[in-house]
């Protein structure tokens, strides 16, 4: 039996925490539910008293997507599921791919069905693939449901990637003056520094903006080890505070409220919400299951909080559009919109269209951002590098000047 610390919601919405025993993550989420409780961390803790290690399954998401389409392929020509399973185990490039369908075969063949053999993966296929896959057998559609699936990931990962691009630039651009400032003040700056002493016997008052320059250069090179430390220091810092469930709501409200960023973040959230839930309910995944993988998936605890409470009031009799617009996490035009979708019975179409929508509001925000961002940086790193130059220079002309 292992020891799982597990954070969660019951019905009325309140926090629960604490820790239960169990064989697997999935016993340990079937106890909760039982209690009423929607688990939105859980970990596993060692005997010593820490948690696991959890490593990336090495997969890509575009891996995930050409095996999904192979495999929808396959089944809509008709091959039978062990035979599809036999081919991709062993055609597929990824290592870690070709072990799981490999040990995904053999478990259909001992009589499991597909569906619970992915579930027994969960760094390959996370809650909404297997969900889906699922919904794709119960109903007989299940080259349908792939072929759904290969599409929704594929736009999940140009959703990714439209966020990359955005923040790609600013940190290459800062990477790059932190490097040239770095180079500056250690090697360049003393350089001169000495070539001054030897100039004026070190009996010449530098001009102010020189002996601020030099002043740091001297603090970096004889406190570099105290800079570094305390960088590094920061970033496992917050890294650890964000591993927490506070400290990750505290930090992903901070980061929607960030000017620019925090529209972008914003956009993409509901593009990835929307988008998701509208494939699961056109799936045929039941609506409760469906919000918490969408709440699960999120990747921000505040949208996250927002579509636990909706599935909460849902459960109660309400609307899904009620508590969203109460949390006011979404835009009014969503909200609006899931509610006349909700009337109308068609929410899975207008998730769609909403998610259509706010991905071309992503590509504007990101190509906006860029073209913002690009000169800034550039106005940034001219003034700064700028600086430094002229500051070494000015007593050169001085010293000219006197000469004349």
């Amino acid at each position: 039996m292992a020891t799982f610390a597990y954070v969660g919601r019951s019905k009325s919405g309140s926090v629960k925490k604490g820790e239960l025993s169990a064989k697997t993550r999935d016993e340990a989420v079937e106890q909760l539910r039982k209690q009423n409780v929607v688990v939105t961390s859980l970990e596993e803790k060692q005997a010593g008293g820490g948690f696991k290690l959890s490593f990336g399954s090495g997969l890509s998401d575009k891996d995930l997507v050409v095996f999904t389409r192979q495999f929808g392929t396959m089944i809509n020509a008709g091959l039978p599921l062990i035979q599809c399973l036999e081919i991709l185990s062993t055609q597929s490039e990824n290592a870690a791919l070709r072990k799981a369908v490999g040990e995904v075969k053999v478990q259909v063949e001992g009589g499991a069905t597909f569906s619970d053999s992915l579930k027994r993966h969960p760094k390959i296929f996370d809650d909404l693939y297997v969900n889906m896959v699922h919904a794709g057998e119960v109903g007989g559609l299940l080259d349908t449901i792939l072929s759904r699936l290969s599409k929704h990931i594929e736009k999940a990962m140009k959703l990714k990637g439209q966020i990359k691009s955005a923040m790609v630039y600013p940190a290459a651009i800062c990477g790059i003056a932190v490097i040239v400032i770095t180079v500056l003040m250690i090697w360049v700056i003393p350089v001169f520094e000495k070539m001054f002493k030897e100039m004026s016997g070190g009996k010449m008052a530098l001009p102010g903006p020189t002996q601020l320059v030099i002043d740091m250069s001297n603090f970096v090179q004889g406190n570099w080890y105290l800079i570094l430390g305390a960088i590094v220091g920061l970033v496992i810092g917050i890294k650890k505070y964000y591993g927490t469930p506070q400290g990750r709501l505290a930090i992903d409200k901070f980061l929607l409220k960030v000017p620019v960023f925090g529209d972008l973040i914003r956009k993409a959230s509901v593009a990835k919400f929307t988008r998701t839930l509208g494939t699961l309910i056109s799936s045929g995944v039941p609506l409760l299951e469906a919000l918490t993988i969408c709440a699960k998936t999120s990747g921000n605890k505040v949208v996250e909080g927002a579509l636990l409470d909706a599935r909460v009031s849902i459960s109660g009799g309400k609307t899904i559009s009620e508590p969203l617009a109460k949390s006011g996490t979404f835009p009014k035009m969503v909200t609006h919109m899931i509610a006349v979708g909700e009337s109308t019975g068609a929410l899975d179409n207008m998730l769609g269209k909403i998610a259509d929508f706010y991905e071309e509001e992503v590509d504007q925000a990101v190509a906006s951002l860029t073209a913002l961002l690009e000169p800034m940086m550039m106005v940034f790193l001219g003034v700064t590098i700028g600086f430094i130059v002229i500051a070494m220079y000015l007593p050169i002309f001085t010293m000219a000047s006197a000469i004349g």
